[in-house]
């Protein structure tokens, strides 16, 4: 049974942010995930989870301005100087949470800028990234997006990420494969898994139409579970998808698509 992590950006949003840990706790979930702490002092992430025991699965580098329509800044090389300045902040987070995965956004391209130059910006930026959190071994992920929900978005492809993974040449960089984004992009999800297995360090999943949670759609997630145990992948499935109601109560997917009972994070 794969290895499930709540998404806390996008679950148990009826909560305050730190409340959330005490609630995916109590839900069965063994580790968490979310897109951006910086808004909350890292101690105070820390201390949730001890005292939850949880494990932090993965977040993500400052995205620019989020409010602003900003998603990453790395495939721009006028923002270099605040890329590097976010990998910092980002690691220091990662220390003081005992992260061991954080997740590069290539960003939207800025208008009137070749895809060439934003893809030369991005892999000097995750070459940086990556010489900056080996030491203290984290990897850097990238994640093929939808350009439908993220448009103009520089990495929609998991072909595209495994070709930029091998031009940045460093150990420390992987594959995040988000299985709704992929969906939608490209199908396929069976046989690009099998091939990309090498490269994946983190799952996500949602279902799609709607981006709720796993059987509320048209993706076979039984069938996609049992390949990840049949492939052996052992690392986190970061479930971020938007409950289609309550939180708890729409739970039930894991044990109807997985046929077992227990904790989520079992």
């Amino acid at each position: 049974m794969p290895k499930f992590a709540a998404n806390l950006s996008m679950m148990f949003t009826e909560l305050p942010f730190l409340d959330r840990f005490a609630a995916a706790r109590e839900a069965g979930f063994d580790a968490v995930e979310f897109l951006f702490p910086y808004a909350v002092e890292a101690r105070q992430i820390a201390m949730r989870l001890e005292r939850h025991q949880l494990q932090l699965a993965v977040f993500n580098f400052p995205p620019g301005d989020w409010e602003h329509g900003e998603r990453g800044i790395a495939c721009d090389p006028r923002r270099g100087e605040e890329f590097r300045g976010n990998v910092q902040l980002a690691l220091n987070y990662a220390l003081a949470l005992g992260a061991k995965q954080l997740h590069c956004m290539a960003g939207i391209v800025p208008p009137g800028m070749s895809l060439e130059r934003a893809r030369q910006s991005l892999i000097g930026n995750l070459q940086f990234a990556a010489d900056a959190c080996r030491p203290h071994g984290i990897n850097v992920l990238i994640e093929p997006i939808n350009r439908y929900d993220m448009p103009g978005y520089f990495l929609n492809h998991s072909q595209q990420a495994a070709d930029i993974i091998a031009d940045c040449q460093r150990s420390n960089i992987f594959l995040q494969y988000d299985v709704y984004h992929m969906q939608r992009m490209e199908g396929e999800l069976s046989n690009t898994i099998r091939a990309m297995l090498p490269l994946i360090r983190h799952i996500q999943i949602a279902d799609t139409p709607g981006r709720h949670e796993p059987g509320t759609g048209e993706i076979n997630y039984r069938h996609v579970f049992k390949l990840l145990d049949q492939v052996g992948y052992a690392g986190w499935v970061g479930c971020e998808y938007r409950p289609a109601s309550d939180t708890v109560a729409g739970l039930g997917w894991r044990e109807q698509l997985t046929g077992t009972a227990g904790t989520l994070g079992a």
